[in-house]
């Protein structure tokens, strides 16, 4: 089984919206759902900037038994 790491998440640059971008590529892959809990996305994401990804979480509100669908968002459909 390979995991798949998120190769653009740094610790100068973790943004909260980098941070989305990179999450929404994992759900459009169907590497992860959207009704995981945010905790599941640390299999993604190498220990070492884990914790920069944890503190810009908390700094807008999320905790990590939130879901996945709550960081990310609704979707938009073009053809709807």
């Amino acid at each position: 089984m390979s995991i798949n790491i998120l190769p653009t998440l740094t610790p100068k640059f973790c943004s909260i919206d980098m941070i989305r971008d990179e999450v929404r590529q994992l759900v459009e892959t169907g590497s992860i759902s959207r009704r995981q809990p945010i905790y599941s996305l640390c299999r993604y994401i190498p220990a070492r900037e884990w914790v920069h990804v944890e503190h810009e979480l908390e700094r807008y509100s999320y905790l990590l038994r939130d879901r996945v669908g709550d960081l990310i968002g609704s979707e938009k459909w073009d053809n709807d």
